[in-house]
């Protein structure tokens, strides 16, 4: 099968497995991918591929529902037989800071703060698991993106699309996770799920080595002694070292240590990578990571693996100015999931086609050797062109008689912003 034909079997099966609204949808869908530049979710109604009024956007994403199972299996049958499968996860903020009417806002972190107050803010949480299917380039396939509720946690819903995505593999994958996942109650609640883990963890954490053999007396230790990971006295030798040197980072250092644990997780041992830069000035600052698997690859390819996780960072960039993902201001949460729900249909799309266009950049833009995804989206007007939409033509049903005359108009309700309990552990070396 051609890559022209693997698209529009793509396209014509994501039709088929939506619901009500499809049409409109996919209309929307084909808008939002040729719209460089918008200022409004209503102008996505201006552009020459959506063929029916603005009212429809609203209608359709409001009545939609994509049948997620359904949709997560077609993305598998996409995935290739490559070992080891690289997954990586993260969560982002949708920011809604004056939808005061909005249900279910949250107080969510953002990475760049505004005139130096806290990385704080307001609006609903979205977390996202997505396939790398490159050692280097932005490319992030997203396999699950869905809301995090006010009921949840980034740990807690990533744990489940962990299990969901990993249900539907026939091998063992690997996933990537950044530092706000190198924890205990990660490690403890994804044990059981058939992944390995290469986790970033921050430089201030407290490990434990494995305990010393049982004297005979009174209870077993679980933990042995500290592994601060800002105290290099308390180190000791590691097992495997290494010295490579990057074409993009330059001399590398790397450690292993082994059969480390977090207090809460003494019952579950993990493996402590260093990977620190060198340069000619000063010693950079080091990178912790920690493996939790079964077969623990060679040292020499286990920090490149990590270097794969920064992907996602740039599809969500990806996501919020060129897919326009947090543009829209919807009335409900489900409205906004219904919406999320198109970004990873859109991001397979121009996977799918990365080979059938050819690059237009700007006049102030190079050629890529390997086209982005931003660069596919630019370029995609002119395939759509040839492959066409799988939705039929509108047909026209008349003016709507609008408001009736003399019903009167409730005021929406207003909610407050729920900000979900924490509970400092009493050991704070977890």
């Amino acid at each position: 099968m051609t890559s022209l034909e693997q698209l529009e079997t793509f396209r014509q099966s994501v039709y088929a497995l939506l619901g009500n609204g499809r049409d409109a949808l996919f209309d929307l869908m084909d808008a939002v991918v040729v719209s460089r530049s918008v200022s409004s979710f209503a102008e996505f109604s201006l552009s020459p591929v959506f063929r029916r009024q603005w009212s429809s956007l609203y209608e359709a994403v409001a009545d939609s529902h994509a049948p997620r199972p359904e949709l997560l299996k077609l993305y598998v049958q996409h995935l290739p037989q490559q070992h080891p499968l690289v997954l990586a996860g993260d969560h982002t903020a949708w920011p809604r800071l004056y939808a005061k009417t909005l249900k279910d806002r949250t107080y969510e972190h953002q990475a760049q703060p505004l005139s130096g107050r806290k990385p704080v803010t307001v609006g609903q949480g979205y977390s996202t698991l997505a396939w790398i299917p490159e050692a280097a380039g932005s490319w992030a396939l997203p396999l699950l993106h869905e809301r995090i509720t006010s009921f949840e946690t980034p740990i807690t819903k990533a744990t489940a699309q962990l299990e969901a995505v990993c249900a539907q593999l026939s091998s063992r994958p690997l996933s990537l996770w950044d530092a706000e996942y190198g924890c205990a109650p990660f490690i403890v609640q994804s044990a059981t799920i058939e992944c390995d883990k290469l986790i970033r963890v921050r430089p201030n954490r407290v490990l434990y080595t494995a305990p010393p053999d049982y004297a005979g007396r009174g209870r077993p230790r679980k933990h042995g002694a500290k592994f601060k990971l800002n105290d290099e006295r308390t180190w000791g030798q590691p097992e495997q070292s290494l010295e490579v040197t990057s074409d993009s980072l330059g001399p590398l250092q790397v450690h292993l240590w082994q059969n480390l644990h977090f207090y809460q997780s003494a019952s579950h041992p993990m493996h402590l990578i260093q990977m620190r830069r060198l340069s000619d000035k000063q010693t950079q600052r080091p990178l912790w990571l920690v493996w939790v698997g079964q077969t623990l690859p060679p040292l020499q390819q286990l920090w490149q693996f990590y270097l794969r996780r920064f992907a996602i960072d740039h599809w969500y960039r990806f996501l919020k100015q060129r897919l326009h993902w947090s543009l829209p201001r919807f009335a409900t949460p489900e409205q906004g999931q219904n919406w999320s729900e198109l970004m990873p249909i859109l991001t397979w799309q121009l996977w799918l086609a990365r080979s059938l266009v050819t690059q237009a950049p700007l006049p102030w833009q190079k050629p890529l050797p390997v086209p982005s995804a931003g660069r596919v989206a630019d370029s995609f007007a002119t395939l759509l062109i040839r492959i066409g939409s799988p939705a039929p033509d509108p047909k026209p049903r008349g003016k709507s008689p609008g408001w009736p005359p003399g019903r009167l108009r409730t005021r929406r309700i207003r909610y407050p912003t729920v900000k979900k309990g924490f509970k400092k552990p009493k050991n704070s070396t977890l």
